[in-house]
């Protein structure tokens, strides 16, 4: 496994984050394809044995039972210290007024909420996983400068939001000497490269770590456009992020196919393989439902794409729908 600094911080990270939206309890939330504690502990197990030590959730993933799993496994299978814990908050965790967003209230409770599911006195990174446009931005910033300073998070990073608004947050902390954003989990992979014109040159001259999401598309890059699986078919969301040019992503699947045959490899890791030969790129998260899912992950470290190659995969695409910032 490979470790780099998380941004401009001297955190440890590896070159892949797991992603724990798929550890939940299926009939907890708005997401039926998740797989149950025992299913999930022999993957997060995997992770650990591979050197990943970052791991992503959120309180909203599957009703708050990812963060309890992911929890509980961590404390079995490794040392606190050994292990970088991310989670987000903004999602509604109850019906009526604030039950989410981004308020002082609701950041205050939603991190002592999260640190008891998971079973920990601290995350290392604590992440907006929207921008909240009901809540002014300052108090946003700075009730999360005060639990960082309370000792409940060490680090806080966002996720999905337009640059301009990214960018009035990182220098409206600067002005006022609150703790700034060392991070971006964003939508990029090779069907949704929007980000390409603002966000990552954003991150890159900021020196803030950039995270990506979806890498594989949901599983999209993965197989033939016409094919789908279980979870393609329950995922509500994950519908809405990818019909805004089906044509060109078609062609995008195609080129990965070709790639892929020539290399004699899975299409995963060369998907996989273009998002993290991106220079901007930190981490991109994974996520895994079945062993074999870590091991193309690990494998497509190793993969350089040639210039020819990243040409192959990148001329069919068109400009997109920004999608993800729901």
């Amino acid at each position: 496994m490979e470790y780099v600094k998380l941004g401009h911080t001297g955190l440890d990270v590896s070159r892949l984050v797991l992603g724990c939206m798929t550890y939940g309890v299926p009939d907890r939330g708005s997401h039926p394809w998740t797989l149950d504690e025992d299913a999930s502990r022999p993957l997060i197990r995997k992770a650990v044995d591979l050197g990943i030590n970052f791991f992503d959730t959120a309180n909203s993933y599957s009703d708050g039972t990812s963060e309890e799993i992911v929890g509980r496994a961590l404390r079995d299978f490794a040392r606190r210290d050994e292990v970088v814990i991310a989670t987000k908050t903004f999602f509604p965790m109850h019906k009526g007024p604030n039950g989410g967003g981004l308020s002082r209230k609701a950041i205050l409770h939603s991190i002592d909420a999260s640190l008891e599911r998971l079973g920990t006195d601290y995350v290392d990174l604590l992440q907006i996983h929207r921008f909240d446009p009901t809540t002014p931005i300052e108090e946003t910033l700075e009730a999360l400068h005060d639990v960082v300073k309370a000792g409940k998070a060490r680090y806080i990073g966002a996720s999905s939001m337009f640059a301009w608004q990214f960018a009035r947050m990182v220098y409206t902390s600067r002005m006022n000497g609150w703790t700034e954003f060392v991070s971006m989990q964003n939508h990029l992979n090779l069907i949704q490269r929007e980000e390409e014109r603002e966000m990552l040159p954003f991150c890159e001259d900021e020196g803030i770590a950039v995270l990506p999401w979806s890498p594989l598309a949901r599983g999209r890059l993965t197989r033939d456009a016409d094919t789908t699986s279980a979870r393609q078919n329950t995922d509500n969301y994950g519908g809405t992020l990818y019909n805004g040019a089906v044509e060109s992503d078609r062609a995008v699947i195609g080129a990965v196919a070709r790639v892929a045959a020539n290399r004699g490899v899975p299409r995963a890791q060369i998907a996989l393989a273009w998002v993290m030969n991106k220079p901007e790129v930190t981490a991109p998260i994974v996520g895994a439902s079945k062993p074999q899912h870590l091991d193309d992950a690990v494998a497509a470290l190793e993969i350089a794409l040639s210039p020819e190659e990243i040409a192959t995969l990148e001329a069919a695409y068109l400009p997109h729908p920004v999608a993800g910032f729901e």
